[in-house]
């Protein structure tokens, strides 16, 4: 196992976020809930089993040499996150109705008679 918090902090603690992410991404994409499309939570479970796969492969299969970070790997999940609570607390708005014309005359400023049909007075 090569995460050695004493020997390369910055190597392991890399290795332990990634394979967080990768986790709350996956989670994040199997979860049905909300507006997000499928393909969206699709592309979000690939991300993730990647960034576990990565992380996975740094921490136990690794032996040294050069790696990649992956700074995404942080920033992703973290839209993601965003995004799915959004969809989640987004409520869909009803459709309106087609709205004709008024059937009752409506005041423009107040005070001020309706707006209608003026009425002739009647002299007697």
């Amino acid at each position: 196992m090569n995460i050695d918090f004493g020997l390369d902090p910055v190597f392991s603690w890399y290795v332990v976020l990634l394979c967080i992410s990768g986790i709350v991404m996956v989670v994040l994409g199997a979860i049905n809930k909300g507006e997000q499309s499928s393909g969206s939570r699709a592309l979000g479970v690939l991300a993730g089993v990647a960034f576990l796969a990565y992380g996975i492969y740094l921490g136990f299969i690794f032996d040294g040499g050069s790696y990649m970070m992956f700074f995404q790997a942080f920033i992703l999940p973290a839209l993601l996150v965003v995004n799915f609570v959004r969809s989640v607390v987004a409520k869909p708005t009803p459709p309106q109705p087609y709205a004709a014309e008024p059937t009752e005359p409506t005041q423009p400023y107040p005070g001020q008679p309706p707006a209608g049909p003026s009425q002739p007075s009647q002299l007697n």
